[in-house]
């Protein structure tokens, strides 16, 4: 049997990992500005979250959702004081677009309506419900054409607010700054009217944070630098620092009963052990602080580099626009300076370093990617 080949790969074998740092098979070191897609949020292999996890590991990985878990109670008690929404309900899953497909399924049951508003840019994962609101028709099948949805430009307040009237909208699911879609960030004032209209015409209002959240931005979630409270609100990436776990933060207007939503792998004891060693670290070391002071330097750092077309972002997710394709920076940065990067479409770089990266490590990226720009004939 061999893989499917579905993801284009660096010739490159990682077989190691500390703090903001990975390591090939041969020994080389890189410093790590993308974090696995940010995934990786309080480091590699911290030694904390290594002992908790061998420690499970060594009683119990895995039982079912049918028996009492303290380590769920653990992980909702955290999360709720650690993000300030204690008085939400915890579901939790294994994938962000699980956690996106509980969200719209669950305000589907809360008003009974099947249309739904997302946004031009987005997305929201690959799977059914999940796929159809992402803006990617090459990547939606036929048979994920299910229900309606209304696609809108990022900040397009007016034209959403005519179709929120009609009172037939289900959902509006937004990400707190678009990852995929090139680090785009909302308007405040956009997502605070929007919040309005969603309550004003009984529309859930879904944040997906799946990529924003857990500290990235620089507040423990993107939105909230729009001071509002959404509906619901889905969360995965950094929330397990490369332990599979995701979860959906469900507003107390939401009523529960046995059967309404369930999951197998969700919420196992190796993944709540997971999550929590992860907020355990983030208030230890104040992620989320380092992650608004270093993401504040880079940014204001960046935006003076002349070859730079735009930067964009809150805390440690940034991205860079170029006039040109970046194909080649990027190379550079990988197999010259042993960096790693990511990219989102021809012309911009993403920056999703782990929110442990400190100032010497983002003046190191600087002063390397200065010296790509500078020796980048196509810039």
């Amino acid at each position: 049997m061999t893989l499917f080949d579905v993801y284009p790969l660096f010739d490159i074998e990682i077989t190691k990992g500390i703090g903001c740092r990975t390591y090939d098979k041969q020994g080389n070191e890189y410093l790590d500005m993308y974090g696995g897609h940010a995934v990786i949020s309080i480091g590699h292999s911290h030694p904390y979250y290594v002992q908790k996890l061998t420690h499970q590991t060594e009683n119990l990985v895995f039982y079912s959702n049918s028996v009492i878990n303290k380590l769920q109670v653990e992980l909702a008690e955290k999360l709720g004081k650690a993000s300030g929404y204690e008085d939400y309900s915890l579901f939790l899953v294994s994938t962000g677009a699980e956690a996106n497909e509980n969200a719209l399924k669950l305000a589907s049951f809360h008003n009974g309506r099947t249309k739904v508003i997302a946004f031009k840019q987005s997305f929201h994962g690959r799977t059914s419900a999940a796929v159809r609101v992402t803006n990617n028709p090459k990547i939606v099948a036929p048979i994920n054409e299910g229900f309606d949805v209304e696609f809108y430009g990022l900040n397009d307040i007016e034209s959403i607010r005519k179709s929120l009237q009609n009172k037939d909208i289900c959902a509006v699911i937004i990400e707190g700054i678009q990852g995929v879609g090139g680090i785009q960030v909302p308007n405040a004032e956009f997502l605070q009217q929007l919040n309005v209209d969603c309550k004003e015409n009984g529309t859930i209002l879904i944040l997906d944070e799946v990529q924003s959240g857990y500290g990235r931005s620089g507040k423990f979630f993107a939105h909230q630098y729009a001071d509002i409270r959404p509906d619901l609100i889905t969360i995965a990436k950094g929330m397990g620092n490369g332990f599979p776990i995701g979860g959906l933060l469900i507003s107390p207007d939401f009523k529960a009963s046995h059967g309404l939503l369930g999951t197998t792998f969700g919420g196992s004891h190796l993944a709540c052990t997971a999550a929590i060693a992860v907020l355990d670290v983030m208030k230890a070391e104040n992620l989320v602080e380092n992650a608004r002071k270093i993401g504040e330097y880079l940014i204001q750092e960046l935006r003076s580099i002349p070859q730079i077309k735009e930067v964009r972002g809150l805390g440690l997710m940034i991205g860079l626009e170029f006039e040109e394709p970046i194909k080649e920076i990027r190379n550079k940065l990988l197999f010259d300076k042993k960096i790693f990067t990511g990219v989102t479409g021809t012309h911009t770089i993403r920056l999703l370093p782990p929110l442990c990266l400190s100032k010497s490590d983002a003046v190191s990226f600087l002063k390397n990617l200065k010296e790509v720009l500078d020796s980048n004939t196509v810039v």
